[in-house]
């Protein structure tokens, strides 16, 4: 289920478990609002009726936001002024929109008891790869050398062969 709330003179489509960031509002971290200004609400691609309907969030945190440099200036009068300007905003999470609430993620404890498990299993395999990769890795810059010393030597040879040898002049009988 989605809907869109208008709180500080914007509009935001939230859903369940969203976090949206908001012109300042009273309270404080921890604290549960209600935002009653709902402008359209629907699921998936119904819309539904907008009447009772309450969003409800919670504030995580009061902010600043990126500061801004307003500069004031007027040619050949000496006039410069300089200021700067943060923001205060609201950080919310959605927690529910009329009776649907955000779902839970599953818990993440049974899926890492897994991954021990093959990381042990592919634990041994992966010494194995790295012995093998390390003489690669040690030939490599020889190979670098190699071509750099034949570039430097073969590079007059190949410049001799693109200039056309000088002609004798012809003899005249």
């Amino acid at each position: 289920m989605f809907a869109v709330v208008r709180t500080g003179g914007k509009q935001y489509r939230v859903t369940p478990g969203d976090k949206i960031v908001v012109e300042k509002l009273d309270g404080n971290a921890g604290d549960r609002i209600t935002l009653g200004d709902i402008l359209l609400a629907g699921d998936g691609g119904s819309l539904q009726s907008v009447e009772g309907l309450n969003v409800a969030a919670e504030i995580i945190a009061q902010a600043k936001g990126e500061k801004v440099t307003v500069f004031k200036k007027r040619r050949r009068h000496n006039y410069r002024r300089k200021k700067g300007h943060r923001q205060q905003h609201t950080i919310l999470k959605i927690v529910s929109i009329g009776d649907k609430k955000a779902e839970q993620k599953a818990k993440p404890a049974k899926a890492e008891a897994a991954k021990p498990a093959a990381a042990a299993a592919e634990a041994p395999a992966k010494p194995a790869k790295a012995e093998a990769a390390k003489p690669a890795k040690a030939e490599k810059p020889a190979k670098a050398a190699e071509t750099k010393a034949s570039t430097k030597n073969a590079a007059p040879a190949k410049g001799a062969d693109k200039k056309p040898a000088a002609k004798a002049p012809a003899k005249k009988k």
